[in-house]
């Protein structure tokens, strides 16, 4: 049961900034083998998907940045996981000794391997065999991660510095909340991107009348964590948008405001691409740009 290709890699003519676009769990094809080992049908399941959000951020190639995009559904892998966060009690063999089955995210059901979809339902009747999990990451997650650095290595080969913009979408529970938010920011609480970065893409949006939050609840996955190294010159800032934002979330449709929250994000983009030109490596100088 193999998702043949894993990812698309949309590729700009010519890259003209440091800056990399990721969507790692906007992926839908589900084949035939994932939707028969699962006691849910393909619309359960589409409840861990960040629908349509590599639609959203599609401006990026052509404003001169690639844009990677999972095409496998987090259900069956999520690549914004280590390679091995996997939960024995879903596999009727023993896990290898280099398995993580302790972290947060294992215990929560999400895994490598999930245990359940966003809304908390079981996506197996049955164990899993270990071989499954491998073959899934051999398949998917690799192939993506190896994608990934190979494009942040050739950024900073060619421009000295990179920043990554990993690129999700959140349930509406979340906006429905007093202190609603359609924005939250991660960048592992100041370890994965300065923030001068995160400041300037706060006001950005802030200014688009889109109300932000810095890393609560959603600090960073594991693309932040692994490629954020501030120091070396990569950021990564994980950009959490609202779904109802853009979408019916229980018809899996993009909603009436889709055209209107894609121009946003372009409009984003196109300063976050001005941005890093100007600005380089540490970023924006907020109060030199407030005066310009």
């Amino acid at each position: 049961m193999i998702i043949d290709p894993p990812f698309t890699l949309s590729q700009p003519a010519r890259q003209c900034a440091a800056l990399v676009l990721t969507s790692p769990h906007s992926g839908r094809r589900y084949n035939a083998g994932f939707l028969a080992q699962a006691r849910l049908d393909a619309q359960s399941l589409r409840r861990s998907e960040d629908s349509f959000v590599e639609e959203l951020f599609a401006a990026g190639p052509s404003l001169g940045i690639p844009l990677l995009a999972a095409e496998f559904p987090r259900a069956w892998c999520d690549a914004n996981r280590e390679p091995w966060e996997l939960d024995p009690a879903m596999f009727c063999d023993s896990l290898p000794d280099y398995a993580n089955t302790t972290s947060p995210r294992v215990a929560a059901g999400l895994g490598t391997v999930a245990r359940i979809v966003g809304a908390g339902e079981a996506i197996y009747g049955k164990k899993l065999r270990f071989a499954d999990a491998k073959s899934r990451i051999d398949t998917c997650w690799r192939p993506f991660h190896e994608a990934l650095a190979q494009l942040i290595e050739d950024t900073v080969a060619r421009f000295g510095h990179c920043l990554v913009l990993d690129c999700h979408s959140m349930p509406t529970p979340l906006g429905r909340m007093a202190a609603r938010a359609d924005v939250v920011l991660g960048d592992g609480h100041g370890t994965s991107c300065g923030a001068a970065w995160s400041d300037f893409v706060e006001a950005a949006l802030g200014g688009q009348g889109y109300h932000v939050r810095r890393n609560d609840p959603y600090a960073g996955g594991f693309i932040t964590r692994h490629y954020g190294r501030p120091r070396e010159g990569v950021q990564v800032l994980q950009l959490e948008l609202a779904r109802s934002l853009y979408m019916q979330e229980r018809q899996f449709t993009r909603g009436p405001q889709f055209g209107a929250t894609q121009e946003r994000m372009s409009t984003l983009l196109a300063g976050l691409v001005e941005a890093v030109q100007l600005w380089g490596a540490a970023g924006p100088d907020m109060r030199a740009a407030a005066a310009e």
